[in-house]
């Protein structure tokens, strides 16, 4: 069977995209397209960077996926346009170029990963019915909350509410990221089937061992450097309040976009204590957790929907080697967490960097409680939430459209 992914906005070398569900598919035996945007002429990676020396054709094949690109367009603009092309209930006004693509491909399943690609993924639907009798399967794959209606304007989140009901009664099966976006989507769309496909990894195969000086303490920080999470002031303000009472190191995995590298400047009197390794290859992130006793997630929770409902990668990263989570109160992980007894919740929406920095000191003075809760967190990747159990979800959800 084709397989066709429909991207608007997500890099093609995405983790869940790319790295995870694509290549899961190609193993499983499916032929596998992806339809991926460009920005003014480019690919780009996952930290922004455009590839200027590589992947520059218009097709080709990537580790046996073929990839096809366009030139990013931005549907947000033409809102009302597209609600009408929704509720028209035709094809014939859907001109943009992923809809275009998609449909020359005359796949059997179509894969959307965002709002805007599901819009495209029902005009492909809709076209190949009209010209070639050919009724596809159209998932929608919904990485977080869109739209979020606590950080949307209303009215703009009211429109995309009323073509988000309209597209969900042609969407065959959709999947999330969590509990909290499963209910929330079940509230719009009672009788369309619903699976969670958490953001987990492949379990590396053993686990580093931990290499750390005795009386250092350290944690990480896997992924981008926003306002809004990983917030690099709040990181500067932990590990010197941190530093007054431990020997304390603070790890980031990541960054900023390739435009904004100039923002993270450390302090001349913490070079010593905070380290960036910058964007690390997928496979060899497992080797970058092995001096760490603690994973740090910081969300807006109080003021977005999706960030208490959200259940990152960076989570399951942070799992998957063995490293307890710190997280302030986001509703999915902390119920997580607190069942699993995998790290430690700060219970407030909004949590200060004194309030790390004290959660940090605290669990930094109690190793056992510590240990238990690493030893927790890779327990449960290996029997519950490792990618080859998600794997199998997908495979499920898959199966379902085979005649």
């Amino acid at each position: 069977m084709k397989v066709c992914f429909l991207i608007q906005e997500h890099p093609f070398l995405d983790a869940r995209i790319f790295q995870k569900e694509a290549k899961s598919l190609l193993r499983q035996g499916y032929e596998v397209t992806m339809i991926v945007p460009k920005i003014k002429g480019y690919l780009f990676d996952i930290s922004g960077k455009k590839f200027i020396n590589s992947f520059n054709s218009d097709i080709f094949t990537y580790e046996g996926i073929k990839v096809i690109t366009y030139e990013k367009f931005y549907p947000q603009r033409n809102l009302k346009n597209l609600n009408y092309n929704i509720q028209s209930g035709t094809y014939h006004r859907f001109d943009d170029p992923l809809t275009k693509i998609g449909i020359a491909q005359e796949a059997d399943i179509y894969h959307a990963h965002e709002f805007f690609s599901l819009y495209s993924g029902i005009g492909i639907k809709r076209a190949l019915k009209a010209t070639k009798a050919k009724d596809i399967k159209l998932i929608y794959d919904s990485h977080e909350l869109d739209p979020d209606p606590n950080t949307t304007n209303k009215k703009i989140t009211k429109t995309m509410i009323d073509m988000l009901q309209c597209m969900l009664k042609e969407v065959n099966y959709l999947i999330t990221v969590s509990e909290s976006i499963k209910v929330w989507y079940q509230k719009i769309a009672p009788n369309l089937p619903i699976e969670i496909i958490y953001n987990s990894p492949p379990l590396s195969s053993s686990l580093p061992l931990k290499q750390r000086k005795h009386e250092t303490f350290s944690a990480v920080y896997e992924g981008i450097i926003h306002q809004t999470k990983g917030n690099f002031n709040k990181i500067i303000e932990i590990t010197e309040l941190c530093n007054k009472e431990i020997d304390f190191r603070f790890r980031i995995i990541g960054g900023t976009k390739e435009t904004e590298r100039d923002k993270l400047l450390i302090p001349s009197h913490l070079k010593d204590k905070i380290e960036i390794l910058g964007w690390v290859d997928y496979t060899k992130l497992p080797f970058t957790f092995s001096d760490i006793d603690l994973g740090w997630i910081d969300l807006e929770a109080k003021y977005s929907l999706n960030h208490r409902f959200a259940m990152p990668n960076k989570f399951f990263s942070y799992l998957n080697n063995g490293v307890p989570v710190l997280v302030n109160r986001c509703d999915d992980m902390k119920k997580f967490i607190e069942y699993h007894q995998c790290g430690y919740v700060i219970n407030k929406m909004q949590a200060s960097s004194k309030d790390y920095a004290n959660a940090i000191i605290f669990l930094s003075r109690n190793k056992s409680k510590l240990k238990e809760m690493s030893i927790n967190a890779r327990k449960i990747m290996e029997d519950l939430y490792n990618w080859g159990e998600m794997e199998r979800r997908l495979f499920k959800i898959y199966n379902n459209f085979k005649s």
